[in-house]
């Protein structure tokens, strides 16, 4: 009988992992701590080049999307207010038709009062007419209000108009403004991005989750920074113990910052540039 093949157990991955929780997962790698790191740091610097070049927009790209978005949310009231002034319009169009009716019953009404003879016929024909003179008078108010609703939808929408121009005006310097900033950084930001992809392909997924994890949870968005003077972290500035530092230039195995949990480097030791 056959023996079924173990099947290799892999662990999911958590998306809450940090480099403290991956320890064991970077020294079991089939690449080389020290490529590791040289990669992790080359990745860093990739990734802090972006950072600045988004920078340099500013709140640009934000401030085009929400005027893009006033925009769009004026036109749909521009077009709440076309589509009422043309229900409006129906509107007149059906009371005038029943005022027209009703003119015309009225006038029947009041050719056949001349030849009633009895008081009884008299009094109901006499009703028909208060009726119909009511609802004549009901479908020429309901005209007046419809056309005092579309003159104020027309103003409406002329103050919108006036509102879009003014929008429209900020949102196409701002595109404009916009463009020349990635125009002039677009060939360096596709270079760095090549460089950053190049770098993550090389990573697997657990550490890379790690990575962005801790990326994510700083304000410079730093994850993997060389010693600060030579005896700090250069991420949280707290002092690193001697001890650490010379493990740091060894390159041997990934050492932590106790204080923030961003994996230290030394660029020297691994050959990179600092800058």
């Amino acid at each position: 009988m056959a023996t079924k093949k173990a099947q290799k157990v892999v662990t999911p991955i958590d998306q809450r992992e940090t480099f403290v929780s991956i320890q064991k997962n970077f020294a079991e790698s089939s690449i080389s701590i020290e490529d590791q790191l040289r990669t992790l740091y080359a990745l860093q610097q990739a990734d802090t080049k972006i950072d600045k070049i988004m920078q340099l927009r500013g709140e640009l790209p934000l401030e085009v999307e929400a005027l893009e978005q006033e925009v769009a949310e004026i036109n749909a009231k521009i077009e709440k207010n076309e589509a009422e002034i043309a229900e409006f319009t129906s509107s007149i169009a059906a009371n005038k038709n029943n005022a027209a009716e009703c003119a015309s019953q009225l006038a029947k009404y009041r050719e056949h009062l001349d030849n009633i003879t009895n008081s009884r016929e008299y009094d109901s024909l006499q009703k028909e007419i208060e009726n119909q003179d009511l609802l004549l008078q009901i479908a020429e108010k309901r005209i007046g209000e419809a056309k005092e609703e579309i003159a104020a939808r027309k103003n409406e929408i002329a103050r919108l108009q006036d509102r879009k121009a003014v929008k429209n005006a900020d949102l196409e310097a701002k595109n404009a403004e916009l463009a020349t900033i990635v125009e002039s950084t677009a060939k360096e930001e596709a270079e760095l991005r090549k460089d950053r992809d190049a770098c993550a392909a090389k990573i697997d997924e657990r550490t890379m989750n790690a990575y962005e994890k801790v990326r994510n949870s700083y304000v410079n968005h730093l994850a993997v920074v060389p010693l600060y003077g030579n005896n700090a972290c250069g991420g949280c500035m707290n002092t690193v113990p001697p001890q650490r530092i010379i493990e740091v230039s060894s390159n041997k195995k990934i050492i932590i910052c106790e204080y923030c949990g961003r994996i230290l480097v030394n660029p020297e030791s691994l050959g990179i540039n600092k800058d």
